[in-house]
């Protein structure tokens, strides 16, 4: 039987930080890790970032080079109890002038009690904090324990940044010879930047054959799914980039972003949905077709379905970002809203009410009105406190 071993991603686990691979905007010289090496004082942390990127590798360094326990608990198992048996230990560390590093791990899965509960041992020192997490700690962290860290961006590896990890991998097993560079490109390809996806395809694929080729790749990384969760910061950086990408004209990045959401299983009628709301916003009256060509394509996709529904989001996607764009209407309305907010009290001009009665009538209801096609009062149609407002600034007339 065979021995169990520790898995590959772990053993090519960096020990200090010359080791780490990428990361350059936060290890370097004068960048944040190093220098909160430099200066030995520990520092509660929040490294936010995607799974694989090395946000654990991380915390165990720092802890390392402050010489300090080190204590991990994962936010998707740890309860109470667990969180005071750190607290006990932290203070058993303090009496013995050892420094305490916990690394919460998906730390925004902890609910706003638990972490408060860690708030006063990290507000006295007790505890130095370090978190990972994949969603955006803004929305994930609470405020108090977030004023107290600092938010450190962990980034996707590059793709030469997972060949060199996987050329490290290969060597330390003595399998240079058995993995073709064809292999370790599409190991690469195939990660989207996570290093221990890339290391543990590469250590099934060694287990399946002697020779690796990009076939053998396929075979042990099987079919992909793409890291993108409808429900966190993939979902909205996605529709984002798209948005911008037809309001900057850009039609192969515009292609690009539906893509991806489309491969991700993103509910189509969403992206339909964003699309009907750009074509008043940021088309307007540019192109009034917009709006109407934006809306058939949403009936569209509801009636047909995916994946040919697909084509329908591309044709019209590709249109809005052609169309030349324009934003009067929507900035006009913005100024109509907050205006309207803050004179909801003053009266309708008593010309542009109706008079249903004599009284009224008499009273100057309606006075000068007449119901004719076209037809142009003479008088300011707002109230008189603000009847020289201009709301609508026509920018396509004037060129």
């Amino acid at each position: 039987m065979k021995e169990n071993r520790i898995p590959l991603a772990e053993r090519m686990r960096p020990k200090i930080l010359d080791e780490v691979v990428g990361q350059s905007e936060i290890i370097g010289d004068g960048k944040i890790l190093t220098e909160i090496v430099k200066k030995g004082e520990p520092v509660n942390l929040i490294f936010w970032g995607p799974p694989g990127t090395g946000k654990t590798t991380l915390a165990r360094i720092l802890a390392q080079e402050f010489k300090a326990d080190f204590i991990e608990l994962s936010a998707v198992t740890a309860h109470k109890s667990d969180v005071e048996k750190v607290v006990e230990r932290a203070k058993q560390n303090w009496n013995l002038k050892t420094r305490t590093v916990l690394f919460v791990d998906e730390i925004h899965r902890f609910n706003k009690a638990q972490q408060d509960a860690f708030l006063p041992h990290v507000e006295s020192g007790l505890i130095t904090l370090i978190g990972a997490t994949t969603e955006n700690p803004s929305f994930e962290v609470i405020s108090p324990l977030l004023s107290r860290s600092r938010v450190v961006v962990v980034a996707p590896l590059k793709k030469d940044d997972i060949k060199t990890v996987l050329t490290r991998a290969i060597k330390a097993e003595k399998a240079t010879k058995r993995v073709t560079k064809k292999a370790i490109d599409y190991l690469a390809e195939l990660s989207g930047g996570d290093a221990r996806s890339a290391l543990g395809d590469l250590e099934l694929a060694l287990s399946l054959s002697q020779k690796i080729d990009e076939n053998i790749v396929k075979e042990a990384a099987g079919r992909k799914v793409p890291g993108y969760d409808k429900k966190g910061d993939n979902h909205y950086d996605n529709i984002s980039a798209f948005i911008k990408s037809m309001r900057g004209s850009d039609v192969d990045a515009t292609l690009y972003y539906l893509a991806r959401m489309v491969e991700a299983g993103e509910d189509p009628k969403f992206i339909a949905r964003r699309m009907v709301i750009f074509a008043s916003e940021d088309i307007g009256i540019a192109g009034n077709g917009a709006l109407n060509l934006a809306v058939s394509a949403f009936q569209a996709v509801e009636r047909v379905g995916m994946p040919e529904g697909g084509i329908i989001l591309s044709h019209v996607a590709v249109v809005l970002a052609k169309c030349k764009k324009n934003r009067d209407t929507y900035n006009g309305w913005t100024q109509a809203k907050a205006l309207a907010h803050n004179s909801m009290g003053l009266p309708v001009p008593i010309h542009l009410r109706n008079a249903p009665t004599k009284l009224m009538e008499d009273l100057g209801f309606g006075k000068g009105q007449k119901w004719e096609a076209g037809f142009h009062l003479d008088k300011s149609y707002l109230p008189d406190e603000i009847s020289g407002q201009k709301l609508f600034h026509d920018t396509i007339d004037k060129k």
